[in-house]
């Protein structure tokens, strides 16, 4: 029987362009979702036909709950090797098999430097202003070169982000929970003190810990209370890790001087959300991983992962 297989949250519809199905025959059909499904009934219903799932990171969850009530699903292929959102005791008593791709942290650096930039020199009000007939010049950008940015988490992707800011000729400093002086030293940053030294001295903080109950709330209100009026914090990680509420009210009060945001606790964000109209905010629909590159390598691997399935020999396999 032919397998069929549901590419879920294809946004740009591009996922079928991204690699060569084809190499899967007549034995599965595949399927592009390009409309988020927004709950447990909407997944069990749209999903209940399909065999196969490829999922773009950790935007759907897969509880025992919802597996249950999808008794044909035989394989989820998670982009990345790495997602919490996914039970996996209760896919494996469910028979079924979870495969992951490799994922590239190059892209949300770029992003994380797109948006910290973007907010340093002002580029949307600035671009808005200039095409809309606005006034010529309205703010004075902040200075990269001698400032400090504080990175949280110096990992893969904080790394980068760390050699970018050494390159600008900021004086970078780094802390997380299990962050050692050789490992400072040996990316040619300081290591902080504390969380609390590295935001109260920061202009910039760009939070780059991964996500899951030990980082969540990581920077909450009286963490953001303790960074300067004139810094920027930045996140393309997790949502969970920046308390959302307490920083939209750092933002309304006027408290630091903006934010990037790429990640939020609720994706797609609802049209009435208050993230989308907050004030002192350059935010982006979860752009970190959405690259041309990244994308061939997902949905490459998707395929191989799929065909390895179907040869009764699956590879990278979770968690």
């Amino acid at each position: 029987m032919r397998l069929r297989c549901a590419v879920l949250d294809d946004f740009q519809g591009v996922a079928l362009e991204s690699a060569d199905w084809s190499v899967l025959g007549d034995a599965v059909e595949v399927v592009s979702l390009r409309t988020h499904l927004a709950d447990e009934d909407a997944l069990a219903a749209a999903l209940a036909e399909y065999d196969i799932v490829v999922t773009l990171r950790e935007r759907v969850g897969f509880p025992g709950s919802l597996l249950a009530r999808l008794p044909r699903l035989r394989l989820i292929v998670a982009t990345g090797m790495r997602n919490t959102v996914i039970d996996y005791a209760a896919a494996e008593k469910h028979g079924v098999t979870v495969c992951g791709t490799q994922s590239s942290g190059t892209p949300p650096v770029e992003l994380t430097w797109a948006l910290l930039l973007g907010l340093a020199r002002g580029i949307v009000q600035e671009n808005t202003a200039l095409r809309t007939g606005g006034p010529w010049q309205s703010t004075v950008g902040a200075d990269l070169h001698g400032a400090r940015l504080g990175v949280l988490g110096l990992g893969r992707i904080g790394g980068n982000v760390a050699r970018v800011g050494l390159a600008f000729g900021m004086r970078v400093a780094a802390w997380s929970p299990r962050l050692t002086e050789e490992r400072a030293a040996a990316a040619g940053v300081e290591l902080a003190a504390s969380k609390e030294q590295l935001l109260a001295e920061s202009d910039f903080v760009s939070v780059h810990v991964p996500g899951g109950e030990r980082t969540r709330g990581l920077v909450g209100a009286a963490e953001l209370a303790l960074l300067k009026p004139t810094a920027y914090l930045i996140n393309t990680s997790r949502a969970s890790v920046v308390d959302q509420d307490a920083l939209l009210a750092a933002l309304h009060e006027g408290r630091i001087a903006g934010a990037g945001i790429d990640v939020f606790d609720i994706e797609p964000l609802p049209a009435g959300h208050p993230m989308r109209t907050a004030p002192r905010l350059l935010a982006t629909p979860h752009l970190g991983y959405v690259s041309a590159a990244n994308y061939r390598t997902y949905f490459t691997q998707a395929v191989e992962d799929i065909k390895a399935y179907l040869a009764k020999s699956p590879v990278r396999q979770l968690p």
